[in-house]
């Protein structure tokens, strides 16, 4: 077990390092723009190449010993800047042309090192800059690195046996005039190709650190969206539930109140007067709390015009009225000591109550009894609705009612149980948590 573990620390380490270093990145690679100013610009790299070596020869200060033929000359100095025309869309092979076209160009004395000097700086920058495979770009790097100086210890210790006294006639400095030329030649290359790959490795990762701000904006972007989507879907629902809430159960009364007044309409005129006034009284209260919730729906931070008071559990006396009107022997019961409750917790009390009183209206068959209770207890208030009515409602768990219900609950972090109660009828029970310090 012991070598699986290490194994696997192992990997979940280079996991992280990748992640810290940004290995597994690949940057992309150049857009066509860029192409065509890397096109040009090796173009013109080549032309001032050739322009440093005609006025290289015209001065006649060939300091890396005698040239080659003019021919010769004019292969080298275009091979070593020309290059660049691929450095973006190929930096691999473009870095390993120009640096074998640079060393080829240097023994063999080309008088033309400017511009050539500059194109290998520019070479190893854009590997650096835009290599796909770091560890290659890296290791390449540095291998050509290690390249020209041995280049440059080898050139050293040939042009060493043809150094005189008479070279350093002017030398008055305290350090030994081949050790300074040697010590300044290495400063300087030193500095040379050290802000090459510097360059290099800070322009791969500000590439990096934009690519992860761009998908760090695009994961914010999805993200609101979803958030913007959820909040409509949540207000849909919420809108959905309410209508439902107000419209199902007045409706049902009225429902109820208009099979009573058909019933006894030709038998019993006074009682059919008190049903239709009851469906007239039932239709006004639709028609109130459907404009209080389209208020509340309308109604701005800080608008109390439009946000009227929500239905709470004082309420739930009005609706054990209506059913009594309904026909049912309803009754009331309220335990404990009243607690004052926070409006929404109060509110889904009354919709709860509300619905289960609708149920039992359009679904209990033959119920003559809807008893509800309101029960105070010492971290929670407990809400049942009960009746005694025949055959069961399972066919409808997942109707409409019953899912606001549980949406209610669960909102508040409250339990609900529906089902049939032992001896007949239909009871629903919820349960919310109350907040410490809520008794009045």
């Amino acid at each position: 077990m012991l070598p699986r573990v290490t194994t696997e620390t192992a990997e979940t380490s280079d996991e992280w390092r990748r992640a810290e270093t940004g290995d597994d990145w690949r940057r992309p690679g150049p857009t066509p723009e860029q192409r065509r100013l890397d096109l040009f610009a090796g173009l013109a790299a080549t032309a001032l190449a050739l322009l440093s070596l005609t006025l290289a020869r015209s001065t006649g200060a060939f300091l890396l010993g005698p040239p080659p033929s003019g021919v010769e000359q004019l292969f080298w100095t275009v091979a070593v800047p020309l290059p660049l025309i691929w450095r973006r869309r190929f930096p691999v092979a473009a870095t390993l042309a120009v640096s074998a076209a640079f060393i080829g160009s240097q023994v063999r004395a080309v008088p033309e090192w400017q511009l050539s000097a500059w194109a290998l700086f520019i070479a190893i920058y854009t590997l650096g800059a835009w290599g796909r495979d770091r560890r290659l770009s890296r290791r390449l790097r540095i291998g050509v690195i290690v390249a020209m100086f041995t280049w440059m210890g080898i050139a050293l210790s040939i042009n060493y046996r043809t150094l005189t006294a008479e070279s350093f006639d002017d030398a008055v400095g305290p350090v030994p005039p081949v050790l300074a030329a040697i010590v300044t030649g290495i400063l300087v290359n030193a500095l040379y190709f050290g802000f090459a790959y510097f360059f290099g490795e800070t322009a791969w990762v500000a590439a990096r650190r934009e690519h992860q701000v761009a998908e760090q904006a695009e994961r914010l972007r999805r993200s609101q969206a979803e958030v913007r989507e959820h909040a409509v879907v949540g207000e849909r629902v919420r809108i959905a539930r309410e209508l439902h809430d107000v419209v199902a159960h007045h409706v049902s009364v009225m429902g109820v109140q208009a099979a009573a007044c058909r019933r006894v309409f030709d038998k019993d005129p006074a009682k059919a007067r008190d049903a239709l006034a009851a469906i007239e009284e039932t239709a006004r209260q639709a028609v109130d709390e459907l404009r209080r919730m389209l208020g509340v729906l309308r109604a701005r931070d800080g608008d109390p015009e439009n946000a009227r008071q929500p239905a709470g559990i004082d309420r739930i006396a009005a609706l054990v009225d209506r059913a009594g009107e309904a026909g049912l022997r309803a009754t009331l019961g309220v335990y404990g000591d009243p607690q004052s409750l926070p409006e929404s917790v109060s509110q889904a009390a009354f919709r709860v109550v509300q619905e289960a009183v609708t149920n039992v209206l359009k679904h209990a068959t033959g119920a003559s009894l809807l008893d509800v209770r309101v029960r105070y207890l010492a971290q929670e208030m407990e809400v049942e609705v009960s009746d005694d009515g025949r055959g069961s409602r399972s066919a409808n768990a997942d109707g409409m009612g019953l899912i606001g219900m549980r949406e209610r609950v669960a909102t508040h972090g409250g339990e609900l149980e529906v089902g049939p109660r032992t001896g007949g009828g239909w009871r629903v029970r919820v349960r919310f948590p109350l907040p410490a310090g809520s008794s009045t």
